[in-house]
């Protein structure tokens, strides 16, 4: 009796294994007019080389491209020190103790970032920098729930980058002055 009970059990697995196999190579097509779901969510990749579909950075008026100013008359001063002659404007607060600016911006390239590895990044990927020391959030971003993405329900999706929100040099919020509580609705006599 239970090696008849454990038979069925096995062949009833095999039966759901090879059905879920054939599925996988062939789906029969929906029916005309019905809706199709897609086969992955559309989230942002984490491999490097897939690119996200995002608006350009926010960057400030006559700063971008870099190479203006920084091209081969300019050669990198890679010495840590405040800034004196330009981008004083530019207040580091993001770990200001062990970062500075040739830490995510490239010596010889400035019109790209570049990780820690190395590896140069365009400023549309600077999710992929950020994520490296903000891994948590990169995660939650690309599964939508940090952040802001626009798109489809269950198809094309266009991220906002973390600078479109957060300021890179100072990325902490300002606080803000609480509002006063709502009123409570009031019922119709």
């Amino acid at each position: 009796m239970r090696r008849a009970a454990r038979l069925t059990g096995i062949a009833f697995a095999i039966a759901i294994a090879w059905t879920m196999v054939a599925r996988g190579g062939t789906q029969t097509p929906a029916p005309q007019g019905a809706p199709t779901l897609p086969s992955k969510p559309s989230a942002p990749p984490a491999e490097p080389g897939v690119r996200v579909e995002v608006p350009p950075p926010p960057f400030s008026d006559g700063i971008f491209p870099c190479t203006t100013c920084h091209n081969n008359d300019m050669p990198a001063n890679r010495a840590r020190r405040t800034l004196t002659d330009m981008h004083t404007d530019i207040v580091l607060k993001h770990d200001a103790e062990h970062r500075w600016c040739l830490d995510c911006h490239d010596a010889d390239n400035r019109d790209q970032l570049h990780l820690a590895s190395g590896d140069p990044v365009p400023f549309d990927e600077s999710y992929r920098l950020c994520g490296q020391c903000h891994g948590e959030k990169y995660r939650d971003w690309r599964a939508g729930v940090h952040g802001r993405r626009v798109g489809q329900w269950n198809g094309a999706k266009r991220y906002l980058l973390c600078v479109h929100c957060h300021s890179p040099h100072q990325p902490r919020f300002k606080p803000m002055a609480p509002q006063a509580a709502p009123h409570p609705p009031m019922r119709p006599k």
